[in-house]
């Protein structure tokens, strides 16, 4: 057999996609710096020049909107995101895993899949009529910010579904955490 098909195969498909989501939310963090300087050529322009700009303005909105709708998926499979939960941080690993499991089977994934079901018409309709912003100076090709809620909320999904299979390992296991 294959030593890269070997390799793969021996490897959990949860974390198989957690290394996608990882790289592809790696690749994405640089939209940060561009935002940053969107930001300050913004604020160059108003303050020194008196010539703030629109679609500098509305571009710093869809960078800014990328950026936050991917990095759930990447907060997700890297267990960054906030917890409000008095008591979840003393449970043993196989009931953190339980409780996670029940919280997106019966909260998380309903919500990611209505989002991506209702957003894909949403985001079509952007691109059938080909729409750009209502400011007469505004950023063109509206639907391109539009297409970022179905896609990220497509990687969410797969988070979603690798914290899921992480979560059964770990409740198979017992004892392990499933964080080898």
């Amino acid at each position: 057999m294959n030593k890269a098909l070997t390799t793969s195969l021996s490897v959990p498909l949860y974390k198989q996609l957690e290394q996608t989501i990882g790289a592809i939310s790696r690749y994405l963090a640089w939209i940060n710096l561009a935002l940053i300087a969107v930001i300050v050529l913004q604020v160059i322009l108003r303050k020194v020049f008196s010539n703030g700009q629109i679609a500098l303005e509305e571009l710093q909105w869809h960078l800014y909107a990328t950026a936050v709708m991917f990095g759930t998926a990447y907060a997700q499979v890297s267990n960054l995101h906030v917890r409000v939960d008095l008591f979840y941080h003393k449970f043993s690993a196989r009931t953190k895993a339980i409780v996670d499991l029940f919280g997106i089977a019966c909260f998380a994934l309903p919500f990611v899949i209505i989002v991506i079901l209702h957003s894909y018409d949403f985001a079509y309709e952007s691109w059938r009529v080909n729409e750009r912003s209502a400011s007469p100076s505004g950023l063109d090709y509206r639907w391109l910010i539009k297409s970022v809620i179905p896609v990220s909320f497509s990687v969410l999904f797969f988070a979603l579904i690798a914290k899921v299979l992480r979560s059964i390992n770990t409740i198979k296991e017992g004892a392990n955490d499933g964080s080898e």
